[in-house]
């Protein structure tokens, strides 16, 4: 159960971490795209690797956070059913979730796109548009990324619910445990 423990706190600190840092493209992204407005509008331009820029750095952003957001069950839920239920239940879900079908759907995902992801790495993709961005090949790369940072953090999740099913939870810190409604009503 220590190693269970130690997987769900490995695996939450990667995907804290890379969180932490690709959020910030949130802010690049809202800079380049007023960058955009700015050029089209005010000086009647507009750059075509620059617009290319801000969509890429939003996609990078979404694909990148996705196990961060899983982290924090920031994740859109119809919880009408899961946020009353005892810790127990919640476990319960959660681990049936994540092995019917997070998992099996995060290996679709990386099953199915390695190959368009890896030809691109191959000949360096870049834009389809004229005068567009180079390095496509690296915004794609984030589709794999996505489907490992999620699989993992679906895997700390599966752990986690097995430590409650096996009453070992206070073996977590109290960040990573299940929130309660208690501490839901205090954030």
């Amino acid at each position: 159960m220590q190693g269970l423990a130690a997987l769900v706190k490995g695996i939450s600190a990667i995907n804290w971490l890379v969180g932490q840092i690709l959020s910030w493209l949130a802010l690049a992204c809202v800079l380049v795209c007023f960058t955009v407005v700015v050029q089209r509008y005010f000086f009647n331009t507009s750059t075509l690797w620059v617009q290319d820029l801000y969509v890429w750095v939003g996609g990078a952003m979404f694909t990148g956070v996705a196990g961060f957001a899983l982290l924090r069950d920031d994740h859109v839920r119809v919880d009408i059913f899961y946020r009353p239920s005892s810790v127990r239940r919640k476990a319960m879900a959660d681990l049936f979730g994540v092995v019917v079908f997070l998992l099996p759907f995060m290996y679709v995902v990386i099953r199915y796109c390695y190959p368009a992801v890896a030809r691109s790495w191959g000949f360096y993709e870049g834009s389809s548009n004229i005068g567009g961005m180079p390095g496509l090949f690296i915004l794609k790369g984030f589709i794999i990324a996505f489907a490992v940072l999620v699989g993992l953090q679906g895997i700390a999740m599966a752990a986690r619910a097995i430590l409650v099913l096996a009453n070992r939870e206070e073996l977590l810190p109290p960040d990573l445990r299940y929130k309660t409604d208690d501490a839901r009503e205090a954030h």
